[in-house]
């Protein structure tokens, strides 16, 4: 039997209490927790109890990515707590239906009528945006929001469900405190300071000032692979880490071509694309001075992306969409190489491998520069490779 810390023996009967006696005035409830704090562990018992209260109760799991599904559906199975009944995958899964051609290709998406559920508990649920909660809360079903509260807030728009969270959990457990990634994590939150050391033969932090840092940082971006993340601040540098591992990989032009990693850069509902999805270019081709016409797999994703996405938008130092030049870009959509990612574009993603160029804007006050910080190392699973200078709160 698993022992609850305090915070989390308190969110269970908060959220048991709410869902017994609440949730007809007030529709959702929602959790956020630092890494390590056991959110999946709290999910876990409260599907366990649920079923006891009623067995009748069909979840719905969702979360936004297809890889955070998966990471789900997997740590549920191994606390045995997916019954036949529930159903766990993407929001957009649950929510929506495809539109279907007279030659069975997906054409587009339409939110479907109703959903069979009792309840809907979403994980990671600072990355969903405000179109997606409206359509989630229409259909008058009670809803968990789990997330993590620490991180960075959206970087555009106002719109963040677990940037005050209703309950928290805070208490890192003594398990998790051993992970030198977790203890990482807690250094980024509380001071915004790490310091250079070998924390394991996995999780290092470099100066880059050092000779043994330029060796390992070239070794690194010439061994870059699906599941690594590079991560950095600034557009610029994001721009010239893209130019360089596509060099180290052997592609020989300037242009995207088939193989290439690509991240999408605008949401698009109808398409089943959101802002900071991963995907690998299965086929490109020019079609006008404007536009490619181009095949994306993308990850952890049924469905292959086909359709226009803009020729400069790729190594454009800002998202189109945020430009003057928003209503030449209507046609098609936006994506962008996606070996090197700014840490606001990693939110939704992690990776068993990260490579962190710390870099902090002049602009950023001491919270910000934490929160940016702390996502960033809590996007790495296993390894943690970081290149930087002094950290402390007060460098520019």
């Amino acid at each position: 039997m698993h022992t609850l810390s305090a915070d989390q023996k308190l969110s269970l009967d908060a959220i048991l209490n709410w869902f017994q006696n609440e949730k007809e005035h007030k529709q959702y409830i929602s959790l956020g927790g630092y890494a390590g704090t056991g959110k999946t562990t709290l999910i876990a018992l409260i599907r366990n109890k649920l079923h006891t209260i009623d067995p009748n109760v069909k979840v719905g799991f969702a979360s936004y990515t297809g890889k955070a599904a998966r990471v789900l559906r997997t740590k549920l199975i191994q606390q045995q707590v997916v019954l036949p009944q529930d159903t766990v995958g993407t929001i957009h899964s649950l929510i929506y239906s495809p539109i279907v051609n007279e030659r069975k290709e997906i054409v587009g998406w339409k939110q479907k009528e109703s959903i069979d559920r009792t309840l809907i508990i979403i994980d990671e649920a600072s990355m969903v945006d405000e179109v997606i909660w409206g359509n989630l809360r229409s259909y008058g079903i009670p809803i968990i929001v789990v997330g993590d509260h620490g991180q960075l807030p959206p970087i555009k728009g106002s719109f963040n469900l677990i940037e005050e969270p209703q309950l928290t959990l805070d208490e890192i457990h003594r398990q998790a405190r051993m992970n030198p990634i977790i203890g990482l994590s807690i250094q980024a939150r509380e001071h915004g300071c790490i310091k250079f050391n070998t924390y394991s033969d996995t999780v290092i932090k470099y100066d880059m000032a050092s000779h043994e840092a330029q060796e390992a940082m070239q070794e690194l971006l010439n061994s870059v692979h699906t599941d690594t993340l590079v991560l950095c601040g600034y557009n610029s540098t994001r721009i010239k880490l893209n130019t360089h591992i596509r060099g180290a990989l052997g592609f020989e032009t300037a242009e995207p071509s088939p193989g290439d990693r690509v991240i999408c850069l605008r949401n698009n509902h109808k398409k089943h694309i959101f802002n900071g999805m991963l995907g690998t270019l299965q086929s490109i081709k020019r079609v006008d001075d404007a536009w490619y016409m181009a095949e994306i797999i993308m990850d952890d994703e049924e469905d292959v992306y086909k359709d226009l996405i803009s020729i400069a938008q790729f190594n454009a130092p800002t998202a189109m969409n945020f430009t003057d030049k928003r209503s030449q870009i209507m046609r098609g959509d936006l994506f962008d190489f996606g070996y090197a990612l700014t840490v606001h574009k990693a939110q939704g993603s992690q990776a068993k491998r990260v490579i962190l160029f710390e870099e902090r804007f002049k602009k950023m006050n001491d919270d910000e520069w934490k929160r940016w910080l702390y996502t960033a190392i809590t996007r790495a699973e296993e390894e943690l490779y970081i290149f930087g200078r002094d950290t402390s709160p007060n460098s520019d």
